[in-house]
Protein backbone atom coordinates (compact mmCIF):
# COMPACT_ATOMS: atom_id res chain seq x y z
CA UNK A 1 0.00 0.00 0.00
CA UNK A 2 1.41 3.37 -1.16
CA UNK A 3 1.85 6.38 1.31
CA UNK A 4 -1.36 8.60 0.23
CA UNK A 5 0.00 11.53 2.23
CA UNK A 6 0.79 14.43 0.18
CA UNK A 7 3.19 17.71 1.21
CA UNK A 8 1.26 21.00 1.86
CA UNK A 9 2.65 23.66 0.00
CA UNK A 10 4.25 25.01 3.29
CA UNK A 11 5.68 22.16 4.39
CA UNK A 12 7.65 21.43 0.97
CA UNK A 13 9.17 25.83 1.13
CA UNK A 14 10.49 24.95 4.81
CA UNK A 15 11.68 21.51 3.44
CA UNK A 16 13.33 23.13 0.47
CA UNK A 17 14.94 25.62 2.49
CA UNK A 18 16.59 23.38 5.06
CA UNK A 19 17.82 21.11 1.67
CA UNK A 20 19.56 24.36 0.75
CA UNK A 21 20.50 25.86 4.11
CA UNK A 22 24.48 24.85 4.47
CA UNK A 23 24.22 23.74 8.65
CA UNK A 24 21.31 21.00 8.10
CA UNK A 25 21.91 17.79 9.39
CA UNK A 26 22.01 14.55 6.59
CA UNK A 27 19.29 12.93 8.76
CA UNK A 28 17.64 16.66 8.79
CA UNK A 29 18.38 16.50 4.86
CA UNK A 30 16.88 13.04 4.27
CA UNK A 31 13.66 14.14 5.69
CA UNK A 32 13.37 17.24 3.40
CA UNK A 33 14.20 15.40 0.66
CA UNK A 34 11.53 12.66 1.54
CA UNK A 35 8.83 15.19 1.97
CA UNK A 36 9.29 16.85 -1.78
CA UNK A 37 9.09 13.81 -2.81
CA UNK A 38 5.20 13.01 -1.24
CA UNK A 39 4.94 16.21 -3.20
CA UNK A 40 5.72 15.47 -6.74
CA UNK A 41 3.35 11.85 -6.65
Amino acid sequence: MANRIRTSKRVAKKASSQLRSKKTTKATKSVAGSALRNRSR
